[in-house]
């Protein structure tokens, strides 16, 4: 029976009686049901961990076999932590910043391969690394895939839907994935084919301190202490601009203020992954930013190397399985000429099909008939009857025995051996070869596949106003890339909500979505949800157009832009962004000014291909060149300055000079594409779309909102049924946002929210306003909707009156001037006072007072427009039909009214 590692750690005696145990010697047996490169991950990790523990002892290195509290590690040392009664912790502590984050392994998730938990502040990351016990299958792709969650136990809230367990991963943490997962591919070796999982939760958050960036280098340590044979190790870092300083590992506070947002992951020596937005910086303006964030990772990566000398595992190397060398030279040998050939048919389709139709070649020669090189002698072909000869046919036979020296074998040349290989390395080998020779050809011949310079751009068209109902639409088409970009306008209703770690939901009144179907590339694929692919893609084309967007001030729609890629043949995503940014104007979008986004890729080692050595960056990378290079970096902007970017490394070796000729060559690019779209024909109409809803934000005293929402909601909606418009929505603040599909519906709704939120003033003077009910002393007169005073019947007429019905009754209209408002707020009303001979009376007191106003319709100088708040991001707010408080109506009770008319009576 073999011990788990668990059951060896109370086996062996404690701490201050370790001792060694000698590694296993070539001739020990080993358990049949673990893989022999597994069993030895398990088992020198053991044996390396109790000698180390003597030579720690002879150095004179306190270990700690406490239970209790332990003092923090030095930052930049390991702190190991043992006891009898657990398993051992190693601990670290490694400055990031302007702080420190703590790292632990060892007392939790000991049987994955490794697991670590990441603390900053009250923040914690835990990401564990496991492999399958076998291999899978030869592929061109690394069986690698991750997981990231947080869970809202983590700040002590809970799903407020119905399911309260945490399912379907959030668009924002397939985001961290997608972090997570490219930095660390480009490190995995060739040849490896153990499934990796590795997976990450959020376990605390404090609000201060972000876990995206904390996980990137959390995984990135746990894999370099797991068996997984990976080159290097990498961490993850944020780098913030505040007040013109960088900042690492920026507080969410600081990025609020924060014109810059970039997420970067790479070794001790070289960039690996880039991400973020910007306020169009410049380009040395997001080097610098980058060369701050290279110096923090190669900190980080230093201290967890000396992490990785202390409790990392045995790596896997023995399970690297690599197609045989030799393969590669009869790929080549049987491809040659046609490979050519096929990489310079400039269709993407015709030149697939070619390359399909002579992989099939390969994969027939090398894997069912077999492969002679051409270099050896063929023999002539002959059997076994023509091969044995007997010496002698005369010879009797004696007992039925014949001497062996009587078979004699003919001394001619055979048929070379024919040489088979298994269809998957064929395969692998045949897509490393076509690469290799399309790489020669840009290099040597300075010729792409189709036919383009290095420098050169593929042929761009635009259009607009191809959807006659959208409120915006754009097709651009670049190369055999194109995308067809659709634009929404719409109210608060139509904003996205986003449910985060934050106990308050926030909305979003700009995003993208982004479609790739499997007809854009001529295949046939699942439709379904949005891969991680599409929302990766989105979110980077929404990041490139948010900061050319007006502020909600001046624009209060929601925006809402889809983009479709009908064609792909590389950067779907930057043809998303220019294509977006034609559709916004199309919409009628007061724009900034216009973006445009162009990929670029890279040949790093130019010298295995006959050039001087020196990196060839390529611009308007094409699928192809994107496959078969080293880099994918998406720059988007305008002419001077970035606003989204976004870099993939296949290779470890991308210094920052490389990435500076690549940002450069990037803004020629991009100066380029903004001439092409400025020709766009027919032009963005840069008018809102008949078809689009009209919006009106008006600004009403806080304390007045109340008034317009009524009991339960009661008088907003009775607004929307009386005016035929879409929506009211209010604001705590006191902004009023209107929304209708007619210009009527919106001005008899602004009407009747001016005259419901107006601060009466004494002398003014209303027309027309119908009398709702009649006492017997006196007239209750409606000024405006919902607001009413009290007309004495002292005031109805200059004449006397017994009973006011003698002259009016409900429904009649008469002009009234308010004369006095009470303590309680109710209003005294006079007809009399606008009659001829009451005005010939009080000629006099109007001229001592000044001349009577009249009430007019509120004008321009009551609307005032909302807050902007950054980054088109808002706070939710609660819909008109979720009021339910009571409030007090502007309208005077009758109760009350009546005891007023009483006083004046007894008056």
């Amino acid at each position: 029976m073999l011990a788990s590692p668990g059951m060896l750690h109370h086996l062996l005696p404690p701490p201050h009686l370790a001792f060694a145990v000698p590694h296993a010697g070539p001739g020990t047996p080993h358990h049949a049901l673990l893989p022999l490169s597994r069993l030895r991950g398990h088992l020198a990790p053991l044996a390396y961990a109790s000698s180390r523990r003597v030579r720690r002892r002879a150095s004179g290195t306190t270990v700690r076999a406490s239970v209790g509290e332990v003092a923090p590690p030095a930052p930049g040392a390991v702190s190991e932590e043992a006891s009898t009664s657990g398993p051992t912790k190693f601990s670290m502590k490694i400055p990031v910043g302007d702080r420190h984050i703590l790292v632990e392994t060892g007392h939790i998730g000991r049987q994955a391969s490794a697991s670590v938990m990441v603390t900053d502040g009250e923040t914690i990351v835990y990401s564990s690394v496991c492999l399958a016990d076998t291999p899978n299958d030869p592929s061109d792709f690394f069986p690698m895939s991750v997981h990231y969650q947080e869970r809202l136990s983590a700040a002590g809230r809970t799903s407020g839907g119905f399911f309260k367990r945490e399912g379907r991963a959030k668009d924002h943490e397939v985001l961290v994935c997608r972090l997570i997962d490219r930095p660390l591919r480009p490190t995995m070796p060739k040849g490896f084919y153990y499934e990796t999982q590795i997976l990450s939760w959020v376990f605390s958050y404090d609000g201060i301190h972000s876990p995206d960036c904390l996980a990137v280098t959390a995984a990135g340590i746990a894999m370099a202490l797991s068996e997984v044979p990976n080159k290097q190790t990498i961490a993850g870092v944020r780098i913030g601009m505040v007040n013109d300083q960088f900042v690492v590992n920026p507080t969410t506070e600081q990025m609020e203020d924060s014109e810059l947002d970039l997420v970067m992951a790479g070794t001790d020596s070289a960039i690996l992954m880039i991400e973020g937005y910007c306020d169009f910086l410049t380009e040395e303006k997001l080097l610098q930013a980058v060369e701050t964030g290279q110096v923090a990772i190669r900190e980080i990566c230093k201290a967890i190397d000396g992490l990785v000398q202390k409790c990392g595992k045995k790596k896997m190397v023995d399970a690297i399985d690599l197609p045989p060398p030799e393969l590669y030279r009869h790929v080549e040998d049987i491809s040659g000429d046609e490979l050519v050939k096929a990489l310079q048919i400039k269709e993407k389709i015709l030149r697939r099909k070619a390359l399909s139709a002579l992989e099939g070649k390969v994969i027939t020669i090398l894997s069912e008939q077999g492969y002679v090189a051409k270099d050896e002698p063929s023999g002539a072909s002959e059997n076994l009857a023509d091969i044995i000869e007997e010496e002698d046919e005369d010879e009797v036979i004696v007992d039925g025995e014949v001497d062996e020296g009587d078979v004699h074998i003919k001394p001619v040349s055979r048929k070379p051996p024919r040489q088979l290989f298994s269809e998957v390395d064929v395969k692998l080998v045949f897509k490393e070869v076509s690469s290799k020779f399309l790489r020669r050809r840009i290099v040597e011949g300075g010729k792409r596949s189709d036919g383009r310079s290095p420098h050169e751009l593929r042929p761009i068209n635009s259009q607009c106003r191809l959807l006659p109902r959208a409120h915006g639409s754009a097709l651009f088409t670049r190369g055999e890339t194109q995308a067809l970009a659709v634009v929404t306008l719409g109210d608060y209703q139509m904003a996205q909500r986003i449910d985060n770690l934050v106990d308050t939901e926030e909305s979003k009144s700009f995003y993208l979505q982004y479609t790739f179907p499997p007809s854009s590339v001529g295949e046939v694929g699942r439709i379904g949800a949005p891969n991680r692919r599409e929302i990766g893609h989105g979110m980077l084309a929404e990041r490139a157009l948010e900061p050319i967007l007006p502020p909600e001030e001046d624009f209060p729609y929601t925006i809402r832009v889809e983009s479709t890629i009908t064609e792909s043949n590389g950067s779907s995503s930057m043809a998303s962004v220019c294509g977006g940014c034609l559709a916004l104007q199309d919409a009628g979008v007061p724009i900034k000014c216009p973006v445009a986004g162009i990929a670029m890729g890279l040949v790093l080692d130019t010298l295995e291909f006959g050039g001087d050595g020196m990196p060839l960056i390529l611009s308007d990378i094409t699928g192809s060149e994107d496959a078969s290079g080293d880099m994918d970096f998406k720059v988007a902007g305008n002419e001077n300055g970035i606003s989204a970017f976004q870099m993939d490394i296949k290779v470890v070796g991308i210094t920052l000079p490389i990435m500076e000729q690549a940002l450069l060559q990037a803004r020629d690019g991009r100066k380029h594409i903004l001439n092409e779209m400025s020709k766009c024909s027919p032009p963005p109409a840069k008018v809102l779309s008949l078809y689009a809803p009209l919006i009106h934000v008006m600004k009403v005293k806080p304390n007045k909102v109340n008034l317009i929402i009524g009991s339960g909601g009661k008088t907003i909606k009775s607004i929307i049924e009386e005016t035929g418009v879409d929506a009211i929505d209010t604001g705590d603040d006191g902004t009023v946002k209107i929304t209708a599909r007619d210009l009527s519906s919106l001005e008899k709704s602004k009407t009747i929210i001016a005259n419901l939120t107006m601060v009466p003033k004494v002398g003014e003077i209303y027309r027309n306003c119908e009398i709702k009910s009649i006492a017997p002393y006196g007239a209750f007169v409606e000024i405006a909707p919902g607001r009413e005073g009290l007309c004495h019947i002292s005031e109805l007429s200059s004449s006397w009156l017994a009973k006011a019905e003698d002259a009016f009754k409900v429904g009649d209209r008469i002009d009234v001037k308010l004369i006095e408002i009470n303590d309680k707020g109710q209003l005294r009303l006079s007809s009399r006072a606008l009659l001829p001979d009451a005005n010939q009376e009080s000629g006099n007191k109007q001229q001592a007072s000044g001349s009577t106003r009249e009430k007019t319709p509120q004008k321009d100088n009551l609307v005032k427009m909302t807050t902007r708040k950054p980054r088109r991001k808002k706070q939710a707010e609660p819909s008109t039909a979720e009021v339910n408080n009571p409030v007090n109506n502007a309208t005077a009770s009758s109760k009350d009214l009546a005891s007023q008319g009483s006083e004046m009576g007894k008056k």
